[in-house]
């Protein structure tokens, strides 16, 4: 399996590398900052869950927890630092395959003294409250004195707003520190605890001061014999639920000797054997004439797992996950309609916790929509542990116009509502969750569709949906968006599916509904078979994108025009229409995808993370498979990519998602048919096969796809009735049909 590879030192990506190598098990993040300190590094550890706000009228923040990885180093009374003296090799590698952390350096000093330094880290996959550090010192030409101090310092920020009172430290039994603090307003406990072992025979000294508890280790290095130094930490929180009756605090100590004792090296193995049955069910894999492709989609496969909380469904996944403070670590439509596929096709129970987290903040949702004059549910736009809406009231100051601009996504942005709906759908088509559907899901569904029942209005003899912002953030206060006004539709029409499906005999929403379908306007392809994205777009004027779609993703067009600008012209920062495509197929006919993909394509700039995969997908089952691949490729270096900046603040988790979806809905070009399994391969010239595993109501399969052949395994499960290229099988043991 690949690697993610650092193979210089360059200052100027310290916090695109913290984003892409972060280590974490779906309970914490750690970005992969560097052990000794860097001026514009940014630190950071979070627990799924952690939030809290500064203030009382601002939204919550994703905690930055006291920091556990840090080291100074002193080697001969020289600090250590890649910015003094000579690197003589540099090597730093994100292990996929066990999600190990790992940098080698060859180091000189100003005095020319050489050392070779081994940096280790992983949180444990087995024990999801265990991150293991491991140092390995070995100074080349000489006998010399080291240095090194360490612990927990809980002087990180969130950008600097501080949110935890430290409320006790201590240090036990001469080597375990132990750190218990509080968030200022959410009122949760988190208890970190630490303690160096290893080959450490020199002397040892503790310190609390400025809320860091440190431990300072001094050590005779002899040549050319290694020197190694094991850390292990441990954080539990009160929102824990395997606590047992202990408290944080006794929790941390009692695991924390139970993995000392055990060691680093045994403690990475317990825990590469979860991954490796990890990848042994969910990984993809291409045969490409670019190795690039297969990195990038274990990537995407390996953060999705690590930042999705599948221990506890009060939980979802941030924008960022757990790698990162932008959007203040919150939850948007990212989650259902991105990463929840994922976990549906390959683990469907953690989908249904997805969807139990939206559940289990429907009061809320309910309440939002009361207080906004609607009936049903309407879900906050971004949401962190309450299900309150966090949306900030103001987005950055303009450096053009140096005014802030006021967020509308809160009050416009209501398709999450529906998003949230079509999710449930397609849960139980894959699953037939019955107890879910019956008890939650429909549920959902039903206040889902009151939301939009009562947030239509009459006009011309009809129903319409006014001031709206669509996905495309570039176009708001819109009138008949497209996306939202069938994704509307498609809500209520599923709820009454499933009103009848289960006798529920509620006849006024009932017939609510239906009056709603019958009625509702849904924007139809003009006679250029373009479906306009809302009641003005298509008049609006146009201007040359080609300088700002160089340039995608830097959102640089609101440096030469402001917002208002923006929205009175045909400019996308992603295509609504192609998102409606993506997510209903089987409502518009071929020809009409075509023509909308070819149209709105040439009017988005993607800006949006979200935009390239969706494109990719949409044009694969439109036959533009070349195009398609063109997309994906670009999709792929949202966060691989070259920029220095792109995911300083995080990765882009909903892109990570996509670029699974675009290889399973794109060029395996799997969906649900009839409530059969169906596949009509497109796979790009450049790929010769393409093999992954797949759940389908229940039954385990494995799939592998070339040019030429489709052969598709029954690894458990009942026999499973697939439609491949418009003809229908039964799989009951291993099948395979040439595809042409």
């Amino acid at each position: 399996m690949k690697k993610l590879e650092e193979n210089s030192f360059d200052p100027r990506y310290i916090n695109k590398f913290a984003s892409l190598m972060t280590v974490g098990n779906g309970y914490f993040g750690l970005r992969a900052s560097h052990e000794e300190n860097y001026v514009n590094q940014t630190r950071g550890m979070y627990v799924a869950g952690i939030y809290n706000k500064a203030t009382v009228n601002e939204p919550s923040d994703l905690v930055n927890l006291p920091d556990v990885a840090g080291m100074n180093i002193e080697l001969d009374g020289e600090v250590f630092s890649l910015l003094t003296g000579e690197i003589l090799s540099y090597k730093r590698q994100l292990n996929l395959e066990n999600g190990e952390l790992r940098r080698d350096i060859l180091w000189k000093s100003r005095t020319g003294s050489r050392f070779r330094l081994t940096f280790q880290r992983f949180a444990a996959k087995n024990d999801r409250h265990v991150l293991a550090t491991k140092l390995t010192v070995t100074s080349l030409d000489k006998p010399a004195q080291m240095k090194i101090v360490t612990g927990i310092d809980a002087q990180q920020t969130n950008f600097g707003r501080q949110h935890l009172i430290e409320e006790k430290v201590r240090v036990a039994e001469g080597d375990l520190l132990q750190g218990t603090y509080k968030t200022t307003e959410s009122g949760h406990t988190i208890a970190i605890a630490t303690c160096c072992t290893g080959s450490v025979k020199g002397e040892m000294s503790h310190t609390a001061k400025n809320r860091q508890l440190l431990s300072a280790i001094n050590q005779n290095l002899l040549a050319d014999t290694p020197f190694v130094l094991e850390k292990m930490s441990v954080i539990f929180t009160s929102l824990d639920g395997d606590l047992r009756g202990e408290s944080p605090e006794e929790a941390t100590e009692a695991v924390l000797r139970s993995c000392s004792a055990v060691g680093y090296d045994a403690l990475l193995h317990k825990s590469a054997g979860e991954w490796a049955q990890f990848w042994m069910e969910k990984r993809i894999k291409v045969a490409s004439t670019r190795d690039f492709d297969q990195l990038a989609i274990d990537f995407s496969l390996y953060q999705l797992e690590v930042m999705t909380p599948a221990h506890d469904e009060r939980f979802s996944v941030g924008a960022k996950g757990l790698t990162g403070e932008g959007y203040k670590g919150h939850v948007f439509w990212d989650t259902e309609i991105f990463i929840t596929p994922f976990h549906l096709y390959t683990e469907p129970e953690k989908a249904r916790k997805l969807l139990r987290y939206r559940y289990l903040r429907l009061k809320q949702a309910l309440d939002k929509a009361a207080t906004n004059g609607y009936e049903g549910a309407l879900f906050p736009w971004e949401s962190a542990f309450t299900g309150e809406e966090e949306t900030p009231e103001f987005a950055a100051i303009n450096i053009k116009t140096g005014k802030r601009q006021k967020v509308a996504s809160a009050l416009a942005e209501h398709h999450i509502v529906a998003d949230i709906a079509y999710t449930v759908v397609k849960y139980y088509q894959n699953t037939w969750d019955d107890w879910f559907m019956k008890k939650e899901g429909l549920e959902l569904l039903k206040e889902t569709s009151r939301f939009w029942i009562s947030r239509a209005v009459e006009e011309n003899d009809q129903l319409v949906i006014k001031d709206v912002i669509g996905p495309d953030e570039y176009t708001e206060h819109i009138d008949n968006n497209a996306f939202t006004n069938y994704m509307a539709w498609y809500n209520v029409e599923q709820a009454l599916f499933f009103m009848d499906k289960y006798g529920d005999d509620d006849r006024q929403l009932k017939d609510r509904g239906h009056e709603f379908l019958k009625r509702l306007y849904l924007p139809k392809a003009n006679d250029d078979k373009i479906i306009p994205q809302d009641d003005t777009f298509l008049s609006k004027p146009e201007i040359d994108l080609s300088r700002y779609k160089q340039a995608q993703g830097s959102q640089g067009i609101l440096m030469d025009y402001s917002r208002q600008e923006v929205n009175e012209m045909q400019i996308l920062k992603q295509a609504d229409v192609v998102m409606l495509l993506y997510l209903l197929p089987d409502v518009f006919p071929s020809d009409i995808i075509y023509e909308n993909l070819r149209y709105y394509e040439e009017h988005t700039i993607h800006d949006s993370s979200l935009s390239k995969a969706i494109h990719a997908i949409v044009a694969a089952r439109a036959g533009e498979i070349e195009k398609a691949y063109e997309f994906f490729q670009e999709s792929c270096l949202i966060d691989l990519g070259p920029n220095p900046q792109s995911s300083d603040e995080g990765l882009h988790a909903a892109s990570l998602g996509a670029i699974w979806m675009a290889a399973m809905f794109g060029f395996a070009n799997v969906s649900i048919k009839n409530q059969r399994l169906s596949l009509d391969p497109k796979l790009p010239s450049g790929w010769s096969e393409l093999a992954f595993p797949l759940i389908f109501q229940g039954s385990r399969l494995h799939i592998a796809l070339t040019h030429n052949q489709a052969v598709i395994t029954k690894v458990s499960g009942d026999d499973v009735c697939i439609e491949l290229n418009g003809t229908e099988f039964l799989v009951s043991d291993k099948f395979a049909m040439d595809l042409h």
